[in-house]
């Protein structure tokens, strides 16, 4: 089969296509003939592993397989797998699924609705998860209350938007003067142009923060938390390091105890059940994957360089068989 493949860490510049033997499931897994996977930046950021040390923890010569977000068909399932048979079309998340065949144990994995393409499933994973997971584990988000997405237009914000409108919540997206619009369409009941205003210096409280950027410190995102606000910080600056990113969350963590507001962290974890409440929300047009642009499995690195630079509306996908 062929896959996407690199052997050493860097840009990229790493990858390539190669034919390698199709993996074999597990007892607990099911084998994909993925139709479409998505990216997310973990993606290239486990592919560059800076700072270095990282490569001694993640080895040096192993050949590794890139892509987690799959869309594909149930090609086999192991022994013990009842919940999905062959021929099954399913979404969720695997390892290596940048490939015509990949692995996933059945609990990351949902049925897909047949009204949803194969490209808008891939699109949903590890970017809605970590959406709906944080609104509505760590925010704690209720009916009527005040939320604020920064960075509502890239792959988890233009989830949150939706998310949080289904969860009654009233909605501000804060973007880049260019997706105003999109960000507007996807429900948000306001919009505000980072270029033109600062949102941590506006009048306006907010109930509950998710942070899908982290360029403000903590003490900008208080002044505009409510007294019991939650902040949920997702993603750290394109120029942190992780160094600054680990003493930053030290920091949040040794100040926790002494103040009503709260700013947290989180990882979101994998879960059939929330994939298929995100599946019957796509299902019911709750939900719209906001896909960029996809590309095909040869230009796999181009759709990297494409997402490094930060500057996607949505989701980039990599489709696979059509």
């Amino acid at each position: 089969m062929k896959a996407i493949v690199y052997r050493k860490f860097g840009s990229p510049d790493v990858l390539r296509c190669e034919e390698i033997e199709k993996p074999v499931p597990g007892d607990k897994e099911v084998l994909i003939r993925v139709h479409a996977a998505g990216l997310n930046p973990l993606d290239w950021k486990l592919m560059n592993a800076e700072p270095r040390f990282l490569r001694l923890l993640m080895g040096l010569q192993k050949v590794k397989r890139p892509g987690v977000d799959v869309a594909g068909v149930v090609e086999a399932v192991g022994k013990t797998v009842t919940a999905f048979k062959p021929g099954d079309a399913v979404f969720g998340a695997c390892r290596g699924a940048l490939a015509e065949y990949a692995c996933a144990r059945s609990t990351a994995l949902a049925l897909k609705p047949e009204s949803v393409t194969w490209e808008q499933a891939a699109a949903v994973p590890v970017a809605a998860w970590t959406a709906q997971q944080g609104l509505r584990n760590k925010a704690q988000v209720q009916r009527g209350e005040k939320v604020l997405i920064n960075g509502a237009s890239g792959g988890v914000g233009t989830f949150a938007v939706q998310i949080a409108k289904h969860m009654g919540a009233e909605v501000t997206g804060v973007c880049s003067a260019a997706n105003v619009d999109l960000v507007r369409r996807l429900g948000a009941d306001r919009v505000i142009d980072y270029t033109r205003e600062d949102f941590t210096r506006g009048e306006e409280k907010y109930d509950a923060i998710l942070d899908c950027i982290g360029n403000h410190a903590p003490g900008e995102v208080r002044r505009v938390l409510e007294p019991r606000g939650r902040c949920v910080l997702i993603g750290a600056a394109k120029d942190a390091g992780l160094i600054s990113i680990l003493g930053g969350v030290l920091g949040l963590l040794i100040m926790a105890p002494f103040r009503r507001q709260k700013i947290v962290t989180m990882l979101a974890r994998r879960s059939a059940e929330d994939l298929r409440q995100l599946a019957r929300l796509m299902e019911s047009g709750k939900v719209r994957p906001a896909i960029d642009r996809c590309y095909g499995l040869s230009e796999t690195a181009d759709a990297l360089r494409y997402l490094k630079e930060g500057h996607v509306r949505g989701k980039v996908i990599v489709t696979v068989t059509k």
